[in-house]
């Protein structure tokens, strides 16, 4: 029923709608997209389009990407505007703010904030207004590395993990590494102590990728003697040392593409990929590292996609002010820039 709904309204609005769909959303949903990526991907294709109406199904921070570099004659809509995301608020932006301000002022360094891509839009302003900008897991070597060299050492949040996988794979030496202490709205953040750091680590992390377990993974190479465990940068660091490749979901897609007929290939993201995999590639046999859906991703559902596109002329759409869509832009821009 809610997908012939969908596809009516799709054929009702023709080119002047485009469906966006991340990686982690499920089957339901990515059969009715136009375009499905991971956020750089799909933040890159946002002004090419020729569609007015751009429905993003994915979480919230990513509907808010697309209406920060939107043109002026599109709109932007998400299916539910609950669908949050755990990490994303793990740094809210007036605490990113109060902690920045600090070490700028007490310390005298010249700091430069990198947040991935998975914060809010107000987040991405604050990074955008201190000269920083923002990476996703595919770019965020590229992007690190490119902060690094705009001034004294780089604030890098809000996941740890990326952080300390991307520091790893830079050769960032550990005594050059600080996991900053955030709690009581900054009263705990010991500046003196990052006086001699290069990265300053948010601590955040995403639910999903923690969950995996290095015995889980040992558990497999026993259980399929020659297989391939392949792992999301968002998981911890002892998982990504022992895997035999990580990277963002593209990467994922790509490795598992490029290994030959008959491979065994354990996956380490969210479920609804791992899954969707498994039915690419039938010739390869394609196991979940472990169970773990997104239960934000999975908030997009078909019905509330039809019921959005069947309101879609009266629908609430996605609006950033432009005290944050500004600086915010100027942050997404830099990164796009770097990463041409």
């Amino acid at each position: 029923m809610y997908s012939d709904i969908i596809a009516e309204q799709k054929k009702k609005y023709g080119r002047k709608l485009a469906i966006l769909g991340h990686h982690y959303q499920s089957d339901d949903i990515i059969r009715h997209t136009d375009l499905k990526g991971d956020s750089l991907e799909l933040a890159r294709q946002i002004e090419k389009l020729e569609a007015e109406h751009i429905v993003f199904c994915g979480v919230h921070f990513m509907a808010e990407s697309a209406a920060i570099v939107r043109r002026e004659d599109q709109k932007v809509y998400i299916p539910d505007a609950s669908a949050g995301c755990v990490m994303a608020n793990m740094a809210p932006a007036w605490l990113v703010d109060i902690i920045l301000t600090r070490i700028l002022e007490e310390s005298g360094r010249k700091i430069i904030p990198l947040a991935y891509v998975n914060t809010p839009a107000a987040v991405k302003a604050v990074c955008g207004r201190h000269g920083g900008s923002v990476c996703t897991s595919a770019n965020a070597e590229k992007m690190l590395s490119w902060a690094l060299s705009q001034g004294d050492g780089v604030l890098f949040l809000p996941d740890r993990n990326l952080a300390l996988n991307t520091a790893d794979r830079l050769g960032i030496a550990d005594e050059e590494r600080l996991l900053l202490d955030v709690r009581g709205k900054g009263a705990a953040l010991d500046v003196p102590a990052t006086l001699d750091k290069k990265l300053l680590i948010w601590p955040g992390l995403c639910a999903i990728h923690q969950r995996f377990k290095l015995s889980r993974m040992e558990q497999f190479r026993s259980e399929y003697p020659g297989c391939k465990i392949v792992v999301h940068p968002e998981c911890p660091p002892e998982l990504v040392k022992a895997a035999d490749g990580n990277g963002s979901t593209s990467y994922l897609i790509k490795y598992v593409e490029a290994a030959p007929a008959g491979t065994t290939i354990v996956v380490g993201t969210e479920t609804n990929l791992v899954n969707r995999l498994g039915d690419m590639f039938p010739d390869k046999s394609i196991i979940p590292l472990g169970i773990s859906f997104c239960s934000n991703m999975a908030k997009i559902t078909e019905e509330n996609l039809a019921n959005l596109l069947l309101n879609l002329e009266t629908a609430a759409f996605e609006d950033v002010s432009d005290e944050i869509r500004k600086p915010a832009k100027i942050a997404l821009e830099r990164m796009l820039e770097v990463c041409a």
